[in-house]
């Protein structure tokens, strides 16, 4: 069968593909542990369901308008404006299928074919492959673990070109966890406007941030330059809605028509009983964000330790989402020369699902989500040790 070209350069996502792969061992009967997929493993909020359900209940199923309901636009803009300062208005809001689809669209709205999009390494895995589909040409932008995996403005300016578009910036990050300081991203936003680089914030993990580090958002540099960047989230890892798919963008209003008109040619509007439960969402309490914030901290510190203890291994102490990924290339040798192959021999012996670095862009580093139960967690990562230091 005759398939598009262009897909020839775009990989399966290597962290469902992972997840795949234990799901099957587990159809075999084995005890797989899958700490492969980046998803909270609590339930969704009561009141979040029970505003999806009285939706249901009120018959609130048909088509809605393509950027998201009235008032799910406006609770996107009393959030940014109740925990940074700044009320985006309605205009300047689309609802998405998840943060993945505002990304999509944005390089979709905004690449020319043969434009360069500036990715600090790690990043991501879908990055490179929507830049690439929208006739981008990803630029992976070196970091180092010593400086916590995050990018500098010299690194960035040694890797622009006069083809540079875009630039993505994703704090907390996935698949390290490291944030950056707002310090940090000032400089980089004065550099990236400076040099007519647009940016796309991709702040999903915003919620989920450890102390001393703090929450910082780009909006406010978007309030200043409305023209020079767009600010990506959603609810999925915040209130435990993986499966709801609602996202949001904050852009130009020009920029969020466009993307309305991309969108309203493919999937239309979110699923109106989701967009309810958003609603009750941003405007109810975030107690319950608060609770995971807690459990993940308290994971975090006990993954850590336990990683810590491994020979050889280096390995940033994130400030934010819930994600490890320590430098384990000390442990390489002739069997396992790689992150692939090193994951692979981690499943097939310790039954634990990870996903190699190399999908992330760093081949030295395989990534651990710790968004399980402590003793789960626990012994998940004792097996892989085992492994490790055999």
């Amino acid at each position: 069968m005759r398939i598009s070209l262009k897909l020839s350069r775009i990989k399966p996502s290597a962290t469902l593909a992972m997840n795949a792969k234990a799901q099957e061992l587990k159809s075999q009967g084995k005890a797989v542990i899958s700490l492969a997929v980046g998803e909270p493993d609590f339930p969704t909020p009561a009141h979040v369901k029970d505003a999806a359900k009285a939706a249901l209940d009120a018959d609130f199923t048909r088509y809605t308008p393509v950027p998201g309901i009235p008032e799910l636009r406006d609770a996107v803009g009393g959030y940014f404006g109740r925990f940074y300062g700044v009320t985006p208005p309605r205009e300047a809001v689309i609802v998405t299928n998840g943060g993945k689809q505002a990304l999509y669209n944005l390089f979709t709205a905004l690449l020319n074919p043969g434009e360069e999009v500036l990715i600090p390494a790690p990043y991501w895995v879908s990055y490179p492959d929507m830049a690439l589909l929208a006739g981008g040409v990803p630029i992976a932008v070196p970091t180092e673990i010593e400086n916590d995996f995050l990018v500098t403005v010299e690194a960035l300016d040694k890797a622009r070109t006069p083809g540079t578009r875009i630039l993505v910036l994703n704090s907390p990050s996935n698949p390290t966890g490291c944030c950056y300081s707002k310090a940090q991203l000032d400089a980089i936003m004065e550099w990236a406007i400076s040099r007519k680089v647009f940016v796309i914030s991709d702040e999903i993990y915003d919620q989920l941030v450890y102390p001393p580090a703090e929450a910082v958002s780009l909006i406010g540099w978007w309030e200043k330059h409305p023209d020079g960047l767009a600010v990506v989230n959603g609810l999925a890892k915040s209130f435990a809605m993986t499966g709801w798919r609602v996202g949001y963008c904050v852009a130009h209003p020009d920029l969020v028509k466009a993307l309305s008109k991309i969108q309203g040619q493919s999937t239309s509007s979110v699923c109106s009983i989701a967009q309810k439960g958003a609603v009750a969402a941003l405007t109810g309490g975030f107690e319950y964000a608060r609770m995971m914030r807690e459990n993940f901290l308290r994971r975090r510190d006990l993954a850590m330790e336990i990683v810590s203890s491994w020979p050889g291994v280096k390995c940033p102490n994130p400030g934010g989402a819930f994600y490890l990924f320590p430098d384990v290339s000390a442990l390489y040798n002739a069997k396992t020369p790689d992150s692939s192959t090193l994951c692979q021999r981690i499943l097939e012996e310790a039954l634990v699902a990870l996903v190699p670095g190399v999908a992330f862009g760093d081949d030295r580093c395989i990534r651990f989500s710790y968004a399980v139960d402590d003793d789960t967690l626990t012994k998940a990562l004792t097996a892989v040790g085992r492994v490790l230091l055999s």
